[in-house]
């Protein structure tokens, strides 16, 4: 059973950057394997897909994080990050790795994952 970790959440003024990552903690999972997304959800809103990575280097990013995120994989390390810079007060939420059992990502949507880490909390203030 897969179970994905996230980490690298915290506080950070705007305009500053952060790092998340998220690893199968049980090492059944070869993430280079499979999609892997990012997802967030701020309080009061619907989960909203960040990123998303196929397991031959496709990616696709929400039109509000084109040029300031960047999903990409540690193979070595077995690991998925998502590099956040330019960081604005709406990018304010808990930020969820996600593994889909397939090796392509058709949607930036929730509904195509099947495996959901706990969420790490990113939080954009002056």
């Amino acid at each position: 059973q897969v179970q994905l970790v996230e980490s690298g959440g915290g506080s950070v003024q705007p305009g500053g950057s952060l790092t998340l990552s998220c690893t199968d903690s049980r090492y059944t999972f070869t993430l280079r394997n499979y999609c892997m997304g990012w997802f967030r959800q701020a309080p009061g809103k619907e989960r909203e897909g960040v990123a998303v990575l196929d397991s031959i280097g496709n990616s696709a990013y929400a039109d509000s994080m084109k040029g300031r995120f960047t999903i990409s994989q540690d193979n070595a390390k077995n690991t998925l990050n998502l590099q956040m810079n330019n960081l604005k007060p709406e990018d304010t939420a808990m930020y969820y790795c996600a593994a889909r059992a397939y090796w392509d990502c058709p949607l930036l949507s929730p509904s195509v994952f099947n495996y959901w880490g706990q969420g790490t909390q990113v939080t954009v203030s002056s």
